[in-house]
């Protein structure tokens, strides 16, 4: 199972998130109650779960209101004694709060306060949260993962597009800024290795617009950069099952939306580098030791195609599929062997990957029983192709002194006949 989160049309934030997983099936009773009870020490929320309608599209949309304004902690709460305040949660007896989830919710805060940090230019002992309430704070990032954590996604993949930031200026407590704000960029830019440890580290995409207005908030943010495990600039192939919808407060001329899909999870996306050069200048042998040493140097596949080049001259065109990490070794390698003067190289290329396991039967041939490995292909519960390993066909075919056709006939029969009883 893979679950897409996409903020592509109108960005992210805390309560967009719960609204669309309580929408997808998450218990919104259980999820409202602990939002409440968590908040009580920050100033207090009262919280609604409702289906509304958003330029034609229906969504959930969780209302999250602050009750006591003048809490001294619904505003201006040091890091510290904020994530002190957290910690005690654990003993405070809330119904279907773990400590994972408590967890959860500091390394949540822990983001937002390394980026304001950074962007205020102090540590985190004197960074203080004062843009957002605390009791929303608090109420939005544990009910986010309380749903999360019901939905059983923790459990399953789970995949981010790129986000929609809004844009223009906004005004706040350091006056007017640019959207998306100092906070909120730096959130999505990911972790250095120093920030790293705990965290899930990567690096989120994001896109301006489509309306001058905020739409991408810090909570949002920071909860997107924990509970998403890759982040992608298009969805994977998918095999949807459910598609929810959770809304902000705002309403625009598009819908204010924030979309997950359930999937099977069909395959993977793996990021590759492609490297080509035309070659016209190499002998068959040359080429062929260039091909062999590419192969045992790291590269995950080689082809040379003939193709003809200028002055009408035979030439090969010479392609690499490369981990991004071994690119530039690869390169070298293929600068000093073929003394070549130009290399293109498409970095992070996306390829589509199907699931893959490897079956070991046994098959009968010439009264001889061999253990054949198949390579068995899937998209989701479907298999899309069933071969036999052919160094074990090979091995077979010698020893037997038999067509290689014969073998791979009665291997193609064993296989049809396991599969399909393993269906039934």
């Amino acid at each position: 199972m893979a679950y897409i989160i996409d903020p592509q049309n109108a960005g992210i934030s805390g309560n967009m998130i719960i609204g669309a997983l309580v929408d997808l099936g998450a218990d919104g009773e259980k999820i409202k109650n602990l939002m409440e009870d968590v908040a009580i020490d920050f100033g207090e929320v009262k919280v609604s779960l409702t289906k509304v309608n958003k330029a034609g599209i229906d969504a959930t949309f969780c209302n999250v209101k602050t009750i006591n304004e003048e809490h001294e902690h619904n505003h201006h709460i040091h890091f510290p004694e904020f994530i002190e305040k957290i910690d005690l949660l654990k003993f405070a007896d809330i119904e279907n709060l773990t400590d994972e989830m408590v967890e959860r919710a500091k390394l949540v805060f822990k983001r937002i306060a390394i980026s304001e940090s950074k962007v205020h230019g102090k540590t985190l002992e004197e960074v203080h949260f004062h843009e957002v309430g605390a009791a929303d704070a608090v109420a939005d990032v544990l009910g986010s993962i309380c749903a999360y954590y019901d939905l059983g996604m923790d459990k399953d993949k789970v995949v981010g597009l790129p986000i929609a930031v809004g844009g223009g200026v906004v005004k706040t407590a350091h006056g007017i800024i640019p959207v998306p704000a100092p906070a909120t960029i730096d959130i999505l830019k990911g972790l250095s290795d120093d920030e790293f440890g705990d965290f899930s580290k990567g690096e989120a995409k994001c896109i301006g617009g489509p309306i001058n207005s905020e739409l991408a908030t810090p909570t949002g943010c920071a909860l997107y950069m924990e509970l998403c495990d890759e982040f992608l600039e298009f969805a994977p192939i998918l095999s949807p099952e459910e598609i929810a919808y959770g809304c902000g407060s705002k309403d625009f001329d598009f819908p204010n939306i924030l979309r997950v899909i359930k999937s099977k999870e069909t395959n993977e996306k793996h990021r590759i580098s492609v490297i080509e050069t035309n070659i016209d200048h190499m002998s068959g042998e040359e080429l062929g030791f260039l091909f062999d040493l590419l192969l045992i140097e790291g590269a995950s596949d080689v082809s040379m195609v003939p193709i003809t080049m200028k002055k009408n001259r035979p030439g090969h065109l010479i392609k690499i599929i490369s981990k991004p990490n071994l690119v530039d070794h690869l390169v070298n390698i293929l600068f000093k062997e073929t003394g070549t003067l130009g290399i293109r190289i498409s970095e992070n290329t996306h390829r589509g990957v199907a699931e893959r396991q490897f079956v070991p039967l046994d098959i009968n041939v010439g009264n001889h029983v061999y253990t054949i490995n198949f390579k068995i292909g899937l998209i989701g519960d479907e298999i899309i192709s069933h071969r036999a390993e052919y160094e074990d066909l090979r091995r077979i075919s010698v020893e037997q002194d038999i067509p290689l056709i014969e073998v791979r006939d009665v291997a193609n029969t064993m296989i049809r006949d396991f599969l399909e009883n393993n269906r039934q």
